[in-house]
């Protein structure tokens, strides 16, 4: 099945329903009065996270959901059914924009959560509820409103802990497939991942995370260049990011050049990326020597100056992997364990003299 992680529907809720004009003819009750009731209100329209879905194409066929209309009120009282609520399924992660405005509507960020995005109309009122002193015999009602109608952009955003970057052909799809069951295609030219993939990390009995995969970016991805740069907001909802890097690229070219083109195209598309946690991982370590792989990874790390985490692999012959899935379980725990405090922290009540 195709990847599709964008799509633009048109919602409708449904029309309220109008008031009715009646007056109550029974036998021997010549003076009945009016008895017209009220319609019923119109159906809302719900998004609805679910995550048995991983992607919209099925919006790419249906693109238009409309609720049920209120029905009109009619004599006797009777007051009209109201429309059927719509609940529209669509993948956790769910980020919703009015296509029109671009205003931020909303997300679904977990099984279950739901999402207005456009109310029913209000119900018209029958004859019943205008009689006075001076009016006996009303002959007005109103009609229902209508209901909102709004052209929605939906932008599935991928729920990962740890993202991988790097130029294509880094070895990022082969880094998935050997630390999960994620079996993205993996081949030796670039441009073989041509949708995101996820992949579950085990990382002891209780311990896991999930990593997302996404195509190569290229110098001038941010100008439409190369596949990577609409994946990148796959990203943004990642806590840890992994910059993999080939230390022994076929072509001779600068292990410390790939890497400042990456970090060059991620502060162009925003989204606080280039500030997020980022280690770097050198692949295909076994494809050279240590001697010469330690004189490689002394020389990248005093072009570009860096300071944090590093760690060399092979996601052919395992090497080094257990040692990063382990640090990236240790540290998300971390991670998460800060933003839990940062959760429970009380702000102190402001003093207030009227309270002592």
């Amino acid at each position: 099945m195709k990847f599709v992680d964008e799509a633009v529907i048109k919602v409708e809720a449904g029309d309220g329903g109008n008031g009715c004009i009646s007056f109550r003819r029974e036998k021997f009750i010549p003076k009945g009065g009016p008895d017209g009731g009220d319609g019923g209100d119109g159906g809302h329209v719900y998004l609805v996270a679910d995550s048995g879905l991983n992607t919209l194409v099925d919006f790419r066929h249906r693109r238009h959901h409309r609720a049920e209309r209120g029905q009109n009120g009619s004599g006797r009282q009777m007051t009209g059914r109201k429309g059927e609520t719509l609940f529209v399924r669509v993948p956790v992660g769910t980020r919703v924009n009015d296509a029109d405005t671009e205003e931020f509507i909303g997300e679904v960020m977990a099984h279950g959560d739901q999402l207005l995005v456009a109310r029913g109309g209000q119900h018209g009122l029958g004859n019943i509820h205008f009689k006075s002193s001076t009016n006996r015999a009303p002959r007005q009602a109103t009609h229902g409103t209508p209901g909102e109608r709004r052209t929605l952009h939906l932008e599935l955003v991928l729920l990962a802990d740890v993202g991988l970057l790097g130029l294509p052909n880094a070895g990022k799809s082969s880094l998935i497939s050997a630390v999960s069951s994620a079996r993205p295609k993996v081949a030796d030219y670039p441009f073989t991942t041509l949708y995101p993939n996820l992949g579950v990390v085990r990382a002891g009995d209780d311990r896991s995370f999930v990593i997302a995969d996404i195509p190569g970016v290229i110098e001038g991805a941010a100008d439409g260049a190369g596949l990577g740069i609409q994946f990148l907001k796959h990203l943004s909802r990642t806590r840890l990011l992994l910059h993999l890097v080939d230390i022994a690229p076929i072509d001779g070219s600068s292990p410390a050049e790939a890497v400042r083109c990456i970090l060059t195209e991620v502060a162009r598309f925003g989204h606080e990326l280039a500030e997020r946690e980022r280690w770097l991982v050198l692949t295909k370590c076994d494809l050279i020597d240590e001697a010469e792989l330690a004189a490689r990874r002394a020389a990248l790390l005093d072009q570009l100056d860096w300071h944090g985490p590093v760690y060399g692999i092979s996601s052919v012959t395992r090497q080094g992997l257990d040692g990063l899935v382990l640090a990236l379980a240790r540290r998300l725990e971390e991670l998460r364990a800060q933003r839990e405090d940062a959760a429970n922290v009380t702000v102190d009540e402001p003093y207030d003299p009227l309270k002592s």
